[in-house]
């Protein structure tokens, strides 16, 4: 069977040029600048395609099997079509595990020596000198343990952390994870942290999660870092948790809105600090993505069971 490969987006040369080898003589690769420049016709040919559908187009895909997208988080991807279909979703979960992990450090470390009062004193030619934090000793719970999430933790413990995590599956203990909860347990850990980091998915059970009364159950001198997906915290309580001194600060990488609008209030908050969802956006992230591709495009070919299959009813 001759497969016909479609993918959104420019390939990097030589994951192009890998694929174009492993179809040799078995299929051929298509790429098409974006979704929306995918014409019926393109998606008839598909027996597979790499990207997001947008809706209305798994429909015209009549003849795809697998689609493969090139997030690591795959809501996007969930559509009633696709919840609806037997094609098979993959992802590329993992691709960006490392580099979300060293954001959190980041931002940890930027919210415990309030490195905003260093910049201001920077921009303004002041000589601020000033007790601050260390992360050595404090605890911090991650909320999700997927790659993110347990790199994180062994990352936390060579810092001298005591580290708390949240997951489903508790039986399965996660290496530099302290102590391991399920989800109904979550305010009792909250309570417990000096900063709580999400690396957890957007899904039907995390829409939400953190709303009033979980940013009530955190001691005030603590910090709220989400790195994974915005919507995980309700931002009318976030922004009434940081305004009122429920907590003592945050670290934003993923927002309820993106991009995040000029007239945020999250921009301007002096204990807050704001990055573009840009946290695992560099080139290794990119090249893993690229593995992973490329890993379960061998596997279609010759028929083989697919790695990162997501899960549809449980959103990951």
């Amino acid at each position: 069977m001759t497969e016909h490969i479609v993918a959104f987006g420019s390939l990097d040369d030589q994951v192009r040029s890998r694929a174009e080898a492993l179809l040799a003589g078995r299929g051929v690769l298509e790429i098409v600048s974006s979704a929306t420049d995918a014409s019926p016709d393109t998606l008839a040919r598909a027996t597979a395609i790499a990207g997001t559908l947008r809706p209305g187009q798994l429909t015209a895909a009549a003849n795809t099997r697998w689609v493969h997208s090139w997030a690591a988080g795959a809501n996007a991807d969930l559509s009633e079509e696709m919840l609806a279909s037997d094609v098979t979703l993959t992802s590329s979960t993992g691709n960006g595990g490392i580099p979300l992990a060293e954001h959190s450090m980041l931002l940890m470390l930027m919210l415990s020596r309030d490195v905003p009062r260093w910049q201001r004193a920077q921009a303004e030619h002041r000589w601020d000198r000033f007790t601050h934090g260390e992360l050595n000793g404090r605890t911090v719970a991650i909320v999700g343990l997927g790659n993110a999430g347990a790199d994180l933790a062994a990352k936390a413990k060579a810092f001298h952390m005591h580290v708390l995590g949240v997951r489903r599956r508790v039986e399965r203990p996660v290496p530099g994870v302290d102590e391991l909860f399920a989800p109904e347990r979550l305010h009792e850990v909250l309570a417990r942290a000096d900063f709580v980091v999400v690396t957890a998915p957007l899904t039907a059970d995390t829409k939400g999660l953190f709303d009033g009364a979980a940013f009530r159950a955190m001691p005030a001198h603590a910090y709220f870092i989400c790195i994974s997906r915005g919507g995980i915290a309700d931002d009318a309580a976030l922004l009434r948790a940081l305004q009122e001194g429920w907590i003592a600060g945050a670290g934003l990488d993923a927002h309820g809105t993106e991009p995040l609008p000029p007239e945020s209030p999250f921009w301007d908050l002096p204990n807050v600090v704001v990055t573009p969802h840009n946290g695992a956006t560099t080139g290794a992230t990119a090249a893993r993505g690229g593995e992973i591709f490329l890993a379960n495009l061998e596997r279609f070919l010759d028929g083989a069971p697919l790695a990162n299959i997501v899960d549809k009813a449980a959103g990951y």
